[in-house]
């Protein structure tokens, strides 16, 4: 079963993506902020992380930075409502495998996921 860790500060957020990734067959952990997310890096693996781009405290690109550091092998998707053309490529040049904007449709999210993690 392929493993997905959410990322976002947003209730609305982590539940549409547990609910429709998880009829799909993935396992979808879920954390609330950028520290509590890295907490669950240190403990568990995951496939593919969906990572909110703008979140109290630790925001995703410094997240972005210490996934990369910590576990390169790891597929980072960028999730962000706040999106610009240098913010993608920034993120994308950081490592991020692709950036999808809020809202997203299930399609969108179900297309990146399966993309990010060949199925």
């Amino acid at each position: 079963m392929k493993k997905l860790l959410v990322i976002d500060d947003e209730p609305i957020v982590r539940t549409s993506c547990q609910k429709i990734l998880i009829p799909e067959g993935y396992e979808v952990k879920i954390a609330e902020n950028g520290n509590e997310g890295l907490e669950i890096l240190e403990k568990e693996r995951f496939n593919l992380i969906l990572l909110d781009l703008k979140m109290p405290g630790i925001d995703g690109v410094d997240v972005l930075k210490i996934i990369k550091e910590r576990w390169p092998e790891i597929k980072v998707i960028i999730l962000t409502g706040y999106s610009t053309v240098e913010t993608a490529v920034t993120t994308l040049r950081m490592g991020a495998f692709n950036f999808i904007e809020k809202p997203f449709t299930p399609d969108k999210l179900l297309k990146s996921v399966e993309e990010a993690i060949g199925n």
